[in-house]
C-alpha cells in the first residue's frame, strides 16, 4: 500500500530522536517518558479495585496521590492488570524491580499492514445452501477492529432489517470530533478512541491544527476499509474507476463492528502510527465491551519481542483475550518476499497472509509495429491513439541527463519527455515507483508512462487517471527493442479492462511477509492461513485521494486479515462453544492448497515459485469447509503454560500471566509438542519423536486413516495408523517419528500429514530441515 520501509525509518528515527534529546539539552528534572507497567493476570474483578491497586502501586514509588494521578497515563483493568504512566528511567528501574511486576518498558509504536473475495471463495449471498445463510450472516457476533476509526456515513454501515443489539455487547460510543452516539446504530454498534500514549510522545503534535479528528472518526480510511472487508453490509452496484463493479460486503454482513480507534496521523511526517499503550488499552476495553472476535491489522518489524514481552503488546493483550474466548486475528505483515519477516506470530493468534484474487486489469498496448503488448493497469480514461514513444537513454553524443530508471525520470529534460509516452524501468514491484514515474511525466508535459517492472500485484490507478501501464521486464524489454528498431516509434494505449476467473491464477502476494517465525525457531511458526488481500474493494472516507464515490482498491495483509475475521465471525455463529484455537484449526487444516479451481497457487518473489507453508501456511481459506472439519487441534492454558515453559520463560513471569502459581517441569517440555494445526522441526539430526491430539467434532462413530506426504529426504511414520471415536471417545493423540537421510545441512523441505475419514481430510503441513551442523549451541 505504501513503502513500509520509508515509514519505518523515519518512525524510528524519530524515536531515536526523542529518546536522544536529553543528550544535547540540559534539563534540571529527569524527562519522563510513557511506560508500560504489565501486572499479568488481573487479581480482582472489581475494574475500579484494580485501578485503585494500580494508583497505589504509583503512589508509593512517586510520593502522593496527586503525581500518581497526575503520571497515569491508562489503567488496564478489564483483560489483565497493568498500566501506562509517565515514568523517569530511574522510576522505572524501582517499579521494575517490584515482586508482583512483570514487565516494564517504554512505549513503543505499530504501523498498520494495508466485491470479488467472497463469491471467490464461495460464500456467495445468493447461493442458499452454504454457510453465510446459515448463521443469518453472523447477526449475533460481534467483531472489534482496532485501526484508524471509521466512517460511520459510509453505506456499508447500514443497519436496515438488522436485529436489536446482542445482549453480551457491554461497549457503546464515544463523542469526539465530528462524532457522536447518534453516528452508530444496530450495525456499527461501538466507537471509541485511544490517545494518551500518542500525545504524550508526540508533545508536537498539535490537535486543534491537525488533520486527524480526536474522536473515533477515521481520516485515511484504513479502518473502514478494514471493517468493511470483516462485516460491511451489502452495497449494489459499486465499480471502482469503472473496474470491478458489483457488491461490495463483507464475509459476515449481518455481524455488528465495534471500533476502537488507536492509530493517529502525524501531519508533519505525513504518517499514521500507533502507541502500544493505546493499542493495549484498546484491547483491555474491546475484552471488557464483549466482542466475540478481535482484528489488528497493524504490527511491528523483525527483530520481534518475545510473546510474553509487554513489547509485544498485541501479543500481551491477544493472549488474555484468547484465555476469554475471544478470537484474534493479526496481520502478517508486508515485508515479503523475504524470508523470517512475518509478524504477530504468538502460538494464539491467527496470523494471516495475502493472496491475490481470479482477478485482473489487461490493457492493451498497441505499438507502431502491430504489436498487441497485454499489460496491467487500472486506467479507464479515453483511448490514447497513436502518439510519440520515448526510453530516456544517451544516444552517445549528448551533454544532457538522461534516465530510463523511473524513480529518476525527473532527471531529463522536460524536451525529453513533453507530448509522449515514456518507458521506465524499476527494481520496485511497489505501486510507489509507478506513482512516481507518472508524477514525473506528467510535471514535464508526457502523455503516459509504462513502467517495466517485476510481476507484483500491488496496483492501482495514477493520479486523474492519468496512463499509467505496468509490464513485466519481457514485455518491456520488448517495447525497448522496438523503440530501438525505428527512428519514430509510436504507440497507442486502449483502457483496462476487468478480466475475472480462468485463466487468472491465484498467487501469494509479493508483498506477503514469509515465514519462518524468526523470534523462536524451535517453535517456527509461519502463516497460519492465507486470504486474498491484493487490490481488494472496500469502502473508505470521502476525503480519501483516489476514492471513487466513498469506495477504493487497498492491498495488504491490512485487508487478509479482516477477510478471516468475518470467516471466524461465521464459525464462532456456528460453533459457540469452539476454542480459539478450535476454529484457528478448522480454517487451517480445511484450507485450499491449490486455487479454487485445481490450479496449484504460485508465491511472488524475485523468482516465482510454487507457494509452501511459509509462504501461506496451511494454504487459502476455505471457509465452506471450516464449518465442518472433522477433527481440530484444540490448545488451552495449560497448552500455552507448556509452551512458554517449552521455550524458557521462567516460573515467576509465566504465574504472573495467567494468575495462578505456575512451576515448570524439569526436563523443561518440548516445544515440539505444542498442539498447533502444523509441525515444524528446524534442526531435525537425531530421530525425534512428537505427539499431537485431535478432537472429533464430526460424526459420533468416525475412524480416521492417517496419511503421510512426507518431505524430500525424510521419513515420517505415525503411530497409530487408525484413530476410532465414539460416544466415550472423543479426543485421541498420535505420535509421529521424524528421521532424516541426509548427510548435510540443508533447507527446509515441506510435506503433510492429513487424517481422512473418506468424508473430512484433517492435513497439517509438514516443514523439516536437517541440521547435522548447529548454526549455534549451547556451550553447558
Amino acid at each position: 500500500m505504501t513503502n513500509y520501509r520509508t515509514l519505518i525509518f523515519v518512525v524510528l528515527s524519530l524515536i531515536i530522536f526523542l529518546n536522544g534529546q536529553s543528550i544535547f539539552v540540559a534539563r534540571a528534572v529527569a524527562e519522563s517518558k510513557v511506560h508500560i507497567v504489565y501486572l499479568g493476570e488481573k487479581q480482582h474483578d472489581d475494574p475500579e479495585f484494580v485501578t485503585e491497586s494500580h494508583h497505589q502501586m504509583l503512589c508509593s514509588l512517586l510520593g502522593s496521590k496527586e503525581d500518581a494521578h497526575g503520571s497515569m497515563v491508562y489503567s488496564y483493568r478489564h483483560g489483565f492488570s497493568g498500566f501506562a504512566a509517565k515514568l523517569t528511567k530511574s522510576q522505572a528501574k524501582k517499579i521494575a524491580n517490584l515482586p508482583e511486576v512483570v514487565h516494564v518498558i517504554p512505549d513503543s509504536f505499530y504501523k498498520l499492514k494495508t466485491t470479488r473475495t467472497w463469491d471467490y471463495l464461495g460464500l456467495s449471498a445468493s447461493s442458499p445452501k452454504n454457510h453465510l445463510n446459515e448463521t443469518n450472516m453472523g447477526e449475533q457476533i460481534i467483531i472489534g477492529i482496532i485501526d484508524t476509526g471509521v466512517w460511520p456515513e459510509s453505506e456499508v454501515f447500514n443497519d436496515d432489517g438488522i436485529g436489536s443489539v446482542p445482549s453480551h455487547w457491554k461497549g457503546g460510543c464515544q463523542s469526539g470530533e465530528m462524532f457522536n452516539s447518534s453516528h452508530c446504530n444496530k450495525k456499527l454498534i461501538g466507537a471509541k478512541y485511544f490517545i494518551n500514549g500518542f500525545l504524550e510522545e508526540n508533545k508536537s503534535f498539535n490537535s486543534k491544527e491537525s488533520l486527524d479528528f480526536i474522536s473515533p472518526r477515521d481520516l485515511n480510511g484504513h479502518g473502514t476499509h478494514v471493517a468493511t472487508i470483516a462485516a460491511g453490509y451489502y452495497v449494489q452496484d459499486i465499480s471502482y474507476k469503472g473496474l470491478a463493479g458489483g457488491v461490495v460486503r463483507g464475509g459476515a454482513p449481518r455481524a455488528r463492528i465495534a471500533m476502537y480507534k488507536g492509530c493517529w496521523y502525524l501531519d508533519d511526517l505525513d504518517i499514521t502510527t500507533c502507541s502500544s499503550a493505546d493499542i493495549l488499552k484498546a484491547m483491555d476495553e474491546a475484552i471488557h465491551d464483549g466482542v466475540d472476535v478481535l482484528s489488528l491489522s497493524l504490527g511491528s518489524v523483525v527483530p520481534l519481542h518475545g510473546e510474553i514481552d509487554i513489547r509485544d503488546g498485541i501479543s500481551t493483550g491477544a493472549f488474555h483475550a484468547v484465555l476469554k474466548g475471544i478470537t484474534v486475528v493479526c496481520a502478517g505483515g508486508n515485508s515479503g518476499p523475504e524470508a523470517q519477516t512475518v509478524t504477530n506470530t504468538a502460538p494464539w493468534i491467527v496470523t494471516v497472509a495475502a493472496t491475490t484474487l481470479d482477478r485482473s486489469f489487461p490493457t492493451p498496448i498497441t505499438l507502431g509495429n502491430n504489436k498487441v503488448i497485454l499489460g496491467q493497469a487500472m486506467y479507464t480514461g479515453p483511448e490514447l491513439g497513436f502518439t510519440s514513444l520515448v526510453y530516456p537513454e544517451d544516444p552517445g553524443n549528448s551533454n544532457e541527463t538522461f534516465s530510463g530508471t523511473c524513480e529518476d525520470l525527473s532527471l531529463n529534460s522536460n524536451d525529453t519527455m513533453v507530448g509522449k509516452v515514456v518507458l521506465c524501468f524499476t527494481t520496485s514491484s511497489s505501486s510507489g515507483s509507478v506513482s512516481s514515474a507518472a508524477g514525473s511525466v506528467k510535471k514535464a508535459g508526457g502523455l503516459g508512462v509504462i513502467i517495466a517492472r517485476h510481476p507484483g500485484s500491488d496496483l492501482e490507478p495514477c493520479l486523474d487517471d492519468f496512463p499509467c501501464v505496468s509490464v513485466d521486464y519481457e514485455l518491456g524489454t520488448n517495447i525497448l527493442l522496438y523503440i530501438r528498431s525505428t527512428g519514430s516509434p509510436v504507440l497507442k494505449i486502449q483502457p483496462s479492462t476487468t478480466l475475472v476467473g480462468q485463466p487468472v491464477g491465484t498467487k501469494v502476494a509479493t508483498f506477503s511477509s514469509r515465514g519462518p517465525n524468526s523470534i523462536a525457531l524451535l517453535f517456527s511458526k509461519y502463516p497460519d492461513i492465507a486470504a486474498p488481500g491484493a487490490s481488494i474493494l472496500a469502502a473508505t472516507t470521502t476525503n480519501t485521494t483516489l476514492n471513487d464515490g466513498g469506495f477504493i482498491m487497498l492491498s495488504g495483509t491490512s485487508m487478509a486479515a479482516p477477510v478471516i475475521s468475518g470467516v471466524v465471525a461465521l464459525l464462532k455463529a456456528l460453533h459457540p462453544d469452539w476454542s480459539p484455537a478450535a476454529i484457528r484449526s478448522a480454517i487451517v487444516t480445511t484450507a485450499w492448497r491449490t486455487d479454487p479451481f485445481g490450479e496449484q497457487i504460485d508465491a511472488e518473489g524475485s523468482s516465482r515459485k510454487l507457494a509452501d507453508p511459509f509462504d501461506y501456511g496451511g494454504g487459502l481459506v476455505n471457509p465452506e469447509k471450516a464449518v465442518k472439519p472433522g477433527l481440530v487441534y484444540d490448545l488451552g492454558l495449560q497448552d500455552y503454560v507448556l509452551y512458554m515453559c517449552a521455550v524458557g520463560y521462567n516460573d515467576s513471569s509465566i504465574s504472573q500471566l495467567v494468575g495462578e502459581r505456575t512451576t515448570c517441569s524439569n526436563p523443561r517440555p518440548s516445544v515440539l509438542d505444542l498442539n498447533l494445526p502444523s509441525i515444524t522441526i528446524p534442526d531435525l539430526k537425531e530421530e525425534v519423536t512428537l505427539t499431537r491430539t485431535v478432537t472429533n467434532v464430526g460424526p459420533l462413530n468416525s475412524v480416521y486413516k492417517v496419511k503421510v506426504e512426507p518431505p524430500l529426504g525424510i521419513q515420517v511414520t505415525v503411530v497409530p495408523k487408525k484413530l476410532v471415536f465414539n460416544s466415550k471417545t472423543k479426543t485421541l493423540s498420535y505420535q509421529v517419528r521424524v528421521s532424516t537421510r541426509h548427510k548435510i545441512n540443508t533447507g527446509f523441505y515441506f510435506g503433510s500429514l492429513t487424517w481422512s475419514d473418506s468424508v473430512h481430510n484433517v492435513i497439517i503441513p509438514l516443514s523439516v530441515r536437517t541440521q547435522i551442523l548447529q548454526n549455534y549451541y549451547d556451550e553447558n
